[in-house]
């Protein structure tokens, strides 16, 4: 296996860029996963690590070797795509085997490596079958086989689980997981799914627009996102952001008041580095809302919508004066929906800030908060 080092890495399509300069180090049998919206560039980010896309400028290394004009054979990486591939008319043991084929490696050998991937993925019992005598997440299971008999220096994976419906993919998960556990391989990941991102990865790379807002492990991310756009982008429901007024300012010290809350200020101290923002937005996790017994002040939502999941609820207030709010109850009792005013208190220790420019803010002490209107 092998680190990855990327060096201003950029990328364009004539006048076009998609990639500006990005710096990574992978290291080696570290699990990487590249995560963003659609048209990001993550996945184009792949194709150029494999070499399936030429790099308009910065360097690529793989094992220390520069991989500029290497052709993806000799690359020693192994892609695995969204669609399985497989060929319809050969076995699973003839599609995993197939590339040693072309390889000309020996039949002994070639029918050991295919083996030993079919127990790894508990495919031994599949190997005479067909494509079409395969479940989806069976036939995945045979395009990861299909890499893994090749021993490459890099695994690939191109948004491999996206074709699978939702039990398929917490199973695949969970393979992948201890795939790599067992391979100790170097793996990149390509997904929009927060979720794939949260439970595979050792290191996360958020991308916008072709450049890498943060990269950290996955509670680094969801715990300490460097802006709003990472902080929004990374959760499953996503943060709620509230507007704020700063009422009044001393030094280093901040009074927000927030729109639609209970008479009260909440009083913040900027850590040394940080300037003082001209606009300051709290977000808010849902797990972070309190409907009972939380001290201080309040917030009065109307809640539209209740998403029901079993142990957890998910209500939804779009219309607060502050912004969008979706709140974790853990108790689907306790509230429906309806035009009754609910009363939401807020774990004021967890809360983020972020200035105007969608910057997160550093804070020196934890958030106070004080009853009563800013004098």
């Amino acid at each position: 296996m092998a680190a990855i080092e990327l060096k201003g890495v950029a990328k364009s399509f004539g006048t076009v860029a998609v990639i500006h300069g990005i710096d990574l180090a992978v290291e080696h049998g570290e699990f990487v996963v590249f995560v963003g919206p659609s048209g990001c560039g993550k996945s184009t980010l792949l194709r150029m690590i494999c070499g399936l896309e030429p790099i308009t400028s910065g360097t690529l290394a793989i094992g220390g070797k520069p991989m500029r004009g290497v052709p993806p054979a000799k690359r020693g990486v192994a892609m695995v795509f969204q669609n399985y591939a497989l060929y319809p008319h050969m076995t699973v043991a003839e599609n995993m085997g197939f590339s040693l084929l072309m390889e000309r490696v020996p039949k002994k050998e070639r029918e050991a490596r295919v083996r030993r991937a079919a127990e790894t993925l508990q495919l031994g019992e599949l190997l005479s079958r067909k494509p079409k005598e395969l479940s989806g997440g069976q036939r995945q299971r045979v395009a990861i086989g299909r890499a893994i008999v090749r021993d490459p220096q890099v695994f690939l994976f191109d948004e491999p689980l996206s074709n699978l419906d939702a039990e398929l993919r917490v199973q695949m998960r969970l393979e992948l997981a201890k795939l790599h556990r067992t391979l100790g391989a170097t793996m990149i990941y390509v997904t929009h799914d927060q979720t794939e991102a949260m439970t595979l990865a050792d290191r996360i790379v958020v991308l916008r627009s072709g450049i890498i807002e943060q990269i950290g492990t996955p509670l680094e991310i969801y715990a300490s996102p460097r802006n709003r756009f990472v902080a929004g982008f990374m959760g499953s429901p996503k943060m709620s952001f509230l507007a704020t007024r700063i009422a009044k300012t001393s030094g280093r010290k901040l009074s927000l008041a927030v729109e639609g809350m209970s008479p009260a200020t909440v009083e913040i101290e900027l850590a040394p580095a940080m300037t003082v923002p001209d606009e300051v937005t709290i977000g808010i996790r849902p797990e972070h809302f309190r409907l009972a017994g939380s001290p201080g002040p309040r917030l009065e939502v109307r809640i539209d919508f209740v998403e029901r999941l079993g142990g957890d609820s998910y209500l939804h207030a779009p219309d607060h004066p502050a912004g969008s709010l979706i709140i974790r109850q853990d108790d689907p009792r306790l509230v429906q929906p309806g035009s009754k005013p609910t009363s939401v208190g807020v774990d004021w220790r967890q809360v983020h800030l972020f200035a105007g420019d969608g910057r997160a803010i550093e804070v020196r002490r934890q958030t106070r908060v004080s009853q009563g209107e800013i004098a």
